[in-house]
């Protein structure tokens, strides 16, 4: 503290200086940040995402561990999505938003023309509409503890959960990030590094050549093309990320039939590979089941039998419950959201009917028809 009997000549000089070493305190713990954060770069492929993409670009510039560099695939957007990404740049972090000459119908194609400007050890993808916890990149990073570990996918949560649908899909993944993910991870083969939030090794990417424009999948395509290269896949419980998920009908149907129809793709594409695999051999049998057992037995077999055999066949709908009600209710304790798991569960149902049409839908149309899916559409 600086005495009120010092010259007032004397006590400037002392402000001055008090504030140049401030200042260069500042200047040098910044610059300890810059050399202690990885080699990171953030790649957001963004098409018309004018509503959500500001609010995308501000978690990652809140992060605990910030990135080198973030690139925005403006990708030939009507609606400014660019200009106003191009207004969220902070001088802590590189920014570029870069546009190609077209739109290539894909998300793939548009992760990959930003891959050409990445030149950093890692790079993590963030969809456009997904927000990040504010210790989310540095929680997901942390996982990359072996060399043979070539993409960390972390927990995915919607941001909202108002209608239905929304409340289906909360019910949906925390059933499935919290028991079949873990399990996944213990293995090293999620079934799936989520597209709107995963990390991968650049050097590895490169090797498996991007993503792949043969399924509108891709996100499965890829991490199917690591295991097939020999690296691992990790998920990260407590790294966690907010899309914006389907709140109609409308946009749900759209989802859900390029993620039916990717899923059945990347079994053709990869079924030689997912065989020699036991662990991935038997998460696509499990899928496969429980679509087929969702529609048959839950709709068709169970209600046969309670009419023409006994009522107590009716019992076959709590037999799985526990299974569902445990990890989701466990962890929505956890998170302090037991109102909204206990509101949303019957949604949970509705859902799983419905993934399942899509599923079995898509085999049909893939595999008997020979009716490929390659439009690739927005699921909001």
């Amino acid at each position: 503290m600086i005495s009120l009997l010092t010259p007032p000549d004397s006590r400037r000089s002392q402000d001055v200086e008090l504030y140049v070493g401030q200042k260069a305190d500042a200047r040098v713990q910044r610059e300890r940040m810059l050399k202690d954060r990885p080699g990171l770069t953030v790649l957001i492929p963004a098409y018309n995402e004018a509503a959500f993409v500001a609010d995308t670009l501000r978690s990652v510039q809140q992060q605990t561990t910030l990135p080198t560099r973030i690139i925005v695939v403006d990708d030939c957007s009507t609606d400014g999505t660019g200009d106003v990404a191009r207004k969220c740049a902070t001088p802590e972090i590189e920014f570029t938003v870069v546009r190609p000459e077209k739109n290539a119908g894909s998300k793939s194609s548009a992760l990959n023309f930003g891959m050409t400007f990445v030149d950093t050890e890692y790079t993590l993808v963030i969809d456009a509409d997904t927000t990040l916890a504010p210790d989310a990149i540095e929680k997901l990073m942390a996982n990359f503890d072996s060399p043979k570990v070539a993409c960390v996918t972390g927990m995915v949560l919607p941001r909202h959960v108002r209608t239905m649908w929304e409340r289906g899909r909360y019910v949906e993944y925390l059933y499935a990030f919290t028991f079949y993910k873990p399990i996944q991870d213990y293995y090293g083969r999620p079934l799936i590094a989520s597209g709107c939030f995963s990390a991968f090794r650049t050097d590895v990417l490169r090797q498996a050549g991007g993503w792949s424009m043969r399924t509108v999948g891709e996100d499965m395509d890829l991490t199917w093309s690591i295991y097939g290269m020999g690296y691992a896949v990790r998920f990260a419980l407590d790294a966690v990320s907010y899309p914006v998920e389907p709140h109609n009908f409308h946009f749900l149907h759209k989802q859900l039939k390029r993620w039916s129809a990717g899923f059945v793709q990347c079994v053709r594409v990869h079924w030689k590979g997912a065989l020699e695999v036991p662990y991935l051999r038997s998460m696509v049998a499990v899928a496969l089941w429980d679509s087929l057992q969702a529609i048959l037995g839950l709709f068709v077999i169970i209600p046969l039998l309670a009419i023409f055999v006994h009522p107590l066949f009716l019992l076959g709908y709590v037999l799985d419950l526990p299974t569902i009600a445990i990890p989701v209710f466990y962890t929505a304790y956890r998170r302090g959201e037991m109102g909204r798991a206990l509101k949303s569960f019957p949604a949970f149902w509705v859902m799983r009917f419905i993934n399942s049409v899509y599923v079995l839908q898509a085999f049909w149309n893939e595999f008997v028809k020979r009716k490929k899916l390659e439009k690739f559409e927005k699921g909001h």
